[in-house]
C-alpha cells in the first residue's frame, strides 16, 4: 500500500533519504578510518603510552609530568581515536621541526588553534586592514602606563624562579608564565593589585 502526499510516494522518499544518511555516515566512516591511519603512520617512530581504542589519552592528559619523564624528546597524544598530536618537548626536536618548512607548520598550528580571519593568520591586503584598525589600541602612548606593572610581575616570577633553581633542579615553566600572565592582566585590566600569588585551579 503506497501513502500519498500531495501525489508523492511518501515511503519512496524516506526509503532515499535513509538510504542517503546511511551512505553519508560510511562515507564519514571511511574518511576517519585513513586519517587514523595516516595518523598512526605518521606517529609510528615516537614512542608513547598505550591508548585506549575510543577515549585514545583523555583520561591520562593530567600526567603529563610523567610522560616528559619517560618520554624526554617527544611523544604523540591521542585525542580520541581520530585526533592526535606530537607533543615535542626537547628545543633540539623544535629546532629541527620549525626549521623544515617552519612557516607552514606555524600557519598550520595556528589554524587549528584558532580558525577563522584573525590577525595572525592573515596575510596581504586583509592583514593590512585589520592591522590599521588594531594599531592604535596598541600604541606605545596606550602601553607605556602599563610597563611596570607588567615588570613588577615578572620580576616576581624570576625571583621565585632564582629560589627554585638554587639547587641546579630543572623547573616546569608552564605554571609559573601562567600566574605570571594571571598577575599582569589583574593589574592591568581589573587594577587588582593582590598581596599573596595567584593560584592556577
Amino acid at each position: 500500500m503506497k501513502l500519498l502526499w500531495l501525489g508523492v510516494d511518501v515511503s519512496r522518499v524516506l526509503h532515499l533519504a535513509a538510504v542517503f544518511c546511511l551512505t553519508c555516515v560510511l562515507l564519514k566512516a571511511i574518511q576517519l578510518f585513513h586519517r587514523r591511519r595516516e595518523l598512526i603512520r605518521a606517529l609510528a617512530d615516537f614512542p608513547g603510552f598505550p591508548t585506549h581504542w575510543l577515549f585514545g589519552h583523555v583520561h591520562e592528559v593530567g600526567e603529563s609530568r610523567i610522560w616528559m619523564q619517560k618520554y624526554p624528546h617527544a611523544h604523540p597524544m591521542w585525542f580520541g581515536s581520530f585526533s592526535a598530536f606530537l607533543v615535542v618537548t626537547d628545543p633540539d626536536y623544535a629546532k629541527v621541526l620549525l626549521g623544515r618548512g617552519g612557516e607552514r607548520l606555524c600557519k598550520t598550528c595556528l589554524a587549528c588553534v584558532s580558525p577563522g580571519n584573525g590577525l595572525l593568520i592573515l596575510h596581504g591586503p586583509k592583514w593590512h586592514q585589520h592591522r590599521k584598525l588594531l594599531t592604535p589600541g596598541f600604541h606605545y602612548d596606550v602601553l607605556k602606563p602599563y610597563v611596570d606593572l607588567m615588570a613588577e610581575s615578572t620580576n616576581v616570577m624570576l625571583d621565585k624562579w632564582e629560589k627554585l633553581t638554587a639547587d641546579g633542579k630543572s623547573v616546569e615553566l608552564f605554571e609559573h608564565v601562567s600566574l605570571m600572565t594571571l598577575d599582569s592582566i589583574m593589574k592591568c585590566a581589573f587594577s587588582c593589585h593582590r598581596h599573596q600569588p595567584a593560584v592556577v585551579i
